[in-house]
């Protein structure tokens, strides 16, 4: 179970873009403490038996075998000789969790499928394996899904499932002993294989980047579990998935080499609190490689700016693997990594344990307003084909939410889906909201994002796969009316015991029906409805201002910029890095120099000191990435104020070179470019739903009231524990669960308002 030790497997070579923060070994405390947390790992069912280990060998035989039968039948129909169609090969490899060694029972296993040149993915992978697969009696559920980002055929093989990608190589022959993380392997790759190779890819070298497999394999298998406990396990929700933990774990294990899984997992959390965002995490340096495959460069490629929380695959060619996390879920995620360091700190003092680590997060306690996103099929294998597709767009909601609202509401999906059982075909996914917290407003004030849903509801509605009976629904639901199904057993919890009812009222929505006007006494200020209103509204706000600027930074022009203070820039002249300087002299003026020198840093840190960076691009600079760190003594491992000082300071020059060329929300500019399209397709769509004409905006509102509040937060133990009862609401005029194209919909369309009281 022990260390190894980083210089006994990797012959002191480092590992990573810098030095280890520490290189101390474990403890006897170490030791017991890692003990502890493998047993609990056990405990709670983490890994698969030996039988079932076995019965995945056999699968994984049985898939390898079919797919050379499957690549001889294509080439002798192809029209190949004899002895061609004797050599023809291809070779199933695995990747992801299976691959790293940190899979548990029942979990699906990454596979790729390796073919030659002349076996094709549409007519042959798709098409005739696709047949040879469906007349098994072992294959069950099968999916083929070839118009997704990385194609896929989704089935279960004797039970086991099965997800199988294809890259098809410029090979006549495909080597039994191929060795796929060579770069040469991409040559003349198209797109989708490059794709699909990638995950092997990654997955080895990641493995060859770590000094100790085995305790790599331990600390990620708990962070797995822990993220998925406290619901922030989902890539696809703007989340962290399998390969993001993986990457992050590693780099842990890579700056505290001679660890245990107990210390890691504890370092874990102290990195990553102190982490400033959007540095880059890296487990080796960017290289740019001979193909021309564009790799993660922010100095070349404006869309690489704007990501939030940048962590960097290791295989050519490198991409950032978590451009789903927007702003709301990396503020969930922040927050979830400080309260993990801080029961770690507790547990250190032994005045916790890992059972408080791992304590599920009360998602349907932390918020007093949800939506929920209901889809219902005709059967179960259209439920499954429109389940993977709404999946696939609901980041699209938070997104729009964030963006039409301007970060001031802020959302937090959960990661899985619900199901009533007394409805057949049928699946929820369901939404936090709250405003921003700590940010004064205005009483009364309102945002509007009734048109945001139904933008939301119609880009779902263009599936192209979409048949009679997929319907969508949205729906605003507060916390005491959150369905039963949606709880273990379906029996509703009791609520916990309430504290200060003061602690609960400062940031607590209330809803109301279209009755309420909205030019009321109070001020209400609604958002959303004419285009004048949102633009006065960006006008106004600091955050709006600043992301102008960066907008017009990464577009490489700047034709107008205001100040906090009103004063305002005009120019002629691009934004422009020549021969390693940059200058940024076209931003100052009036009060913009503040701002101006802040985009400077953060694109200095992307220039080389003593080389400037290559005309057409490069790698990310080295220099940036290797600061000189003052390594912790082999004895360091101590909990001394002195120590931890040390690391802290260790820590922060790792964050050497400031990247500010992001803002606190991002502009989507693959999936929200068509934003004004899709608002003249939802007007007129909305009127083809109703039967009648097109409703006007002041109509077609989810209306969000805020009052001037300093909000505790919902995800404080004070909002956890209760506080003030729920506010009652009025009657919606109607329900706000409208199918897409539902022919009944009630012309007044209702107007949910959520009142954070003082």
């Amino acid at each position: 179970m022990g260390s190894h030790g980083f210089n006994n497997r990797n012959n002191g070579q480092q590992l990573g873009i810098t030095e280890p923060i520490s290189w101390g070994g474990p403890t006897e405390q170490d030791v017991m403490k890692t003990h502890e947390l493998e047993k609990f790992l056990a405990d709670v069912g983490l890994y698969e038996s030996q039988e079932e280990a076995v019965s995945r060998e056999e699968v994984l035989g049985r898939l390898d075998q079919t797919v050379k039968i499957w690549v001889k039948t294509i080439s002798r129909a192809k029209g190949l000789n004899e002895q061609l169609v004797q050599e023809a090969n291809a070779k199933i490899f695995t990747f992801g969790s299976y691959r790293l060694g940190v899979h548990g029972p029942g979990a699906d296993i990454d596979t790729l499928c390796v073919g030659p040149r002349h076996a094709t993915r549409e007519e042959d992978f798709f098409g005739e394996l696709h047949r040879m697969l469906s007349e098994m009696p072992e294959v069950s559920e099968l999916h083929p899904v070839p118009d997704a980002h990385v194609p896929v055929m989704r089935f279960k093989f004797n039970g086991v499932s099965i997800d199988l990608l294809y890259a098809k190589l410029s090979l006549w022959v495909i080597p039994e002993d191929l060795d796929v993380s060579q770069d040469s392997i991409l040559q003349n790759a198209d797109e989708q294989t490059v794709r699909s190779l990638n995950g092997c890819r990654v997955t080895d070298r990641i493995l060859r980047l770590v000094p100790n497999i085995q305790n790599f394999r331990t600390t990620l298998r708990c962070m797995r579990f822990w993220a998925k406990r406290r619901g922030v396990y989902s890539n696809v929700t703007g989340f962290l998935g399998g390969i993001n933990w993986a990457l992050l774990v590693a780099r842990i294990c890579q700056l505290y080499p001679n660890a245990l899984p107990n210390m890691l997992v504890s370092r874990f959390f102290r990195v990553y609190t102190q982490w400033r965002w959007p540095n880059p995490v890296m487990l080796s340096a960017i290289e740019e490689g001979s193909l021309g495959l564009q790799v993660w460069d922010p100095r070349r490629y404006p869309k690489d700016r704007f990501h939030l929380m940048p962590i960097i695959t290791p295989a050519y060619p490198c991409m950032n693997s978590s451009y789903n996390v927007s702003s709301s879920t990396l503020r969930i995620l922040t927050e979830e990594f400080q309260r993990g360091n801080e029961i770690c700190e507790s547990m250190e003092a032994n005045k916790a344990d890992w059972n408080t680590l791992f304590e599920p997060y009360p998602f349907f306690e932390a918020y007093k307003n949800y939506l929920q996103i209901d889809i219902t099929a005709a059967n179960a294998d259209d439920l499954r084909k429109w389940k993977g597709w709404v999946e696939s767009r609901l980041r699209q909601l938070t997104l729009k939410i964030e963006r039409h609202t301007f970060n001031m509401l802020q959302c937090h999906p959960h990661p899985g889906d619900f199901s009533d059982k007394s409805r057949p075909f049928h699946c929820c996914y369901f939404m936090g909201l709250q405003r921003k917290q700590g940010v004064p407003v205005n009483e009364g004030e309102q945002f509007d994002i009734r048109l945001t849903v139904e933008e939301f509801k119609h880009s779902v509605a263009m599936y192209t796969l979409r048949k009679a009976g997929m319907e969508i629904y949205v729906t605003h639901v507060k916390r005491r009316s959150i369905p039963n199904f949606v709880f273990p057993g379906g029996v509703r919890p009791s609520r916990p015991v309430r504290v200060s009812r003061e602690s609960r009222r400062v940031s607590e929505p209330k809803v109301t029906g279209n009755n309420e006007s909205e030019e009321s006494p109070e001020g209400k200020l609604v958002l959303g409805g004419a285009d004048d209103q949102r633009k006065r509204k960006r006008e106004e706000d600091t955050a709006g201002t600043n992301l102008r600027a960066a907008q017009c930074l990464a577009a490489g022009t700047l034709s107008q910029w205001e100040s906090n203070e009103g004063s305002t820039l005009s120019t002629n002249s691009s934004p422009s890095i020549k021969d390693g300087n940059t200058d940024a002299s076209w931003l100052v003026e009036a009060r913009g120099e503040k701002v101006a020198n802040e985009i400077k840093e953060g694109l200095e840190g992307f220039k080389n000191p003593s080389e400037p960076p290559p005309k057409s691009g490069g790698a990310i600079d080295e220099v940036r990435c290797r600061p000189t760190i003052e390594l912790l003594s082999a004895n360091d491992n101590d909990e001394s104020p002195t120590c931890k000082e040390a690391e802290k300071l260790a820590i922060e020059k790792l964050m050497s070179g400031p990247y500010n060329t992001h803002q606190a929300f991002p502009e989507e500019l693959e999936e929200l470019e068509n934003d004004v399209e899709y608002r003249n397709q939802v007007k007129d769509f909305g009127a083809r739903t109703v039967g009648g004409p097109t409703e006007s905006s002041s109509n077609a509102k989810v209306a969000i009231s805020l009052a001037n509040v300093n909000p505790a937060g919902p995800r404080s133990s004070s909002d956890l524990n209760g506080g003030s009862e729920e506010l009652e609401s009025t009657e919606l005029v109607a329900p706000f669960s409208n199918a897409v194209q539902s022919t009944t919909m009630a012309q007044q369309k209702p107007v949910i308002r959520l009142n954070f009281l003082r």
